[in-house]
């Protein structure tokens, strides 16, 4: 068996094609089933369960995977399970969202008497609104296809891939009516760069106490010098006797102040310091501390409680916590 690249290639890119206009024709099926199963969802004070058989059962796991992350309590329940204990996984307090192409699956047919005696809410996405399941709901979700991608039009393909794009689209709506934001999301992803991304304060992260360089604004410069040396952040903060902050020193401001010959030993830090520091607070996301290093092109910024200085976080900081 040897493989044609030209018709391979060719079949690729007729099912990305067929797939996309099958996302496509979904906008048109789109009618007030969508918001109604949102609402349903939305007023739930349990959780959403997904279920469904063979490859939509594979796309259900997706959406209770993409529902939970989102802000959405979920999780999947194997429709076959269901009928020999998994029953029990849900309550009264539940919405289901059932998946079956046909609306015929039988193995969740049959869990249609347990549901309507629960009273639990079910939402269908079928490819057929006159099919049993479709008709039992109360809200039916349309992700019927033409044809599948399939060349013998039998392998689940277009169809699941609509399935899958409704649930996205219910979960994002979703999100967007619960007001979910990028902090929620990062506790449902604490792991990895994602979460320490999302999650990181700058508080956890910045120079604090006696690591803060820091001078007075009578300071001479060569002391200040030493300052910046002893603390090995290329910059010292000028403040007054009430740690309000006056003005930064840094070593590009040193190569400034060479330039034009002023004397380091003479020199107030007052008269070179760069007044009007970028500055941040100590409850911001450190991933915020980094957007402004680099729209400044800056590689210390000055942790700021109103005037005051809190601390000094440093690109090296982000770095070292993998932020940058």
């Amino acid at each position: 068996m040897t493989l044609d690249p030209t018709a391979a290639l060719t079949a690729a890119k007729r099912t990305f094609q067929m797939e996309a206009e099958a996302v496509a024709n979904l906008a048109q099926k789109l009618d007030q089933q969508f918001p109604r199963a949102c609402e349903l969802m939305l007023a739930s004070t349990g959780r959403i369960i997904v279920t469904g058989m063979g490859k939509s059962g594979h796309i259900a796991r997706k959406i209770a995977a993409t529902l939970a992350s989102t802000g959405t309590p979920a999780h999947f329940v194997h429709p076959g399970e269901a009928s020999h204990g998994d029953m029990g996984m849900i309550t009264a307090q539940d919405v289901v969202v059932a998946l079956s192409n046909s609306g015929t699956a039988v193995e969740i047919l049959t869990l249609l008497p347990l549901l309507k005696r629960l009273g639990v809410p079910l939402i269908a996405m079928t490819g057929n609104p006159d099919s049993a399941l479709a008709l039992a709901s109360d809200a039916h979700l349309d992700t019927g296809v033409e044809t599948e991608a399939c060349p013998l039009d039998l392998a689940p393909t277009s169809s699941t891939t609509t399935a899958l794009v409704m649930g996205d689209a219910l979960a994002i709506a979703l999100l967007e009516a619960r007001g979910f934001t990028a902090e929620d999301f990062a506790f449902s992803h604490p792991g990895g760069k994602l979460g320490r991304k999302l999650l990181l304060k700058v508080a956890d992260v910045m120079r604090e106490g006696s690591a803060i360089p820091r001078v007075n604004s009578a300071t001479k410069l060569i002391d200040a010098l030493l300052e910046i040396s002893q603390k090995g952040l290329g910059m010292t903060t000028v403040i007054d006797q009430d740690d309000v902050l006056l003005g930064l020193f840094t070593d590009g401001d040193l190569r400034r102040t060479l330039d034009k010959g002023l004397d380091v030993t003479s020199t107030l830090i007052r008269e070179v310091m760069t007044t009007g520091a970028k500055t941040i607070g100590a409850n911001h996301l450190a991933a915020e501390a980094l957007n402004i290093m680099e729209q400044n092109k800056i590689s210390a910024l000055v942790v700021a409680e109103g005037n005051s200085v809190r601390g000094v976080i440093h690109l090296m900081d982000l770095l070292r916590e993998g932020i940058a």
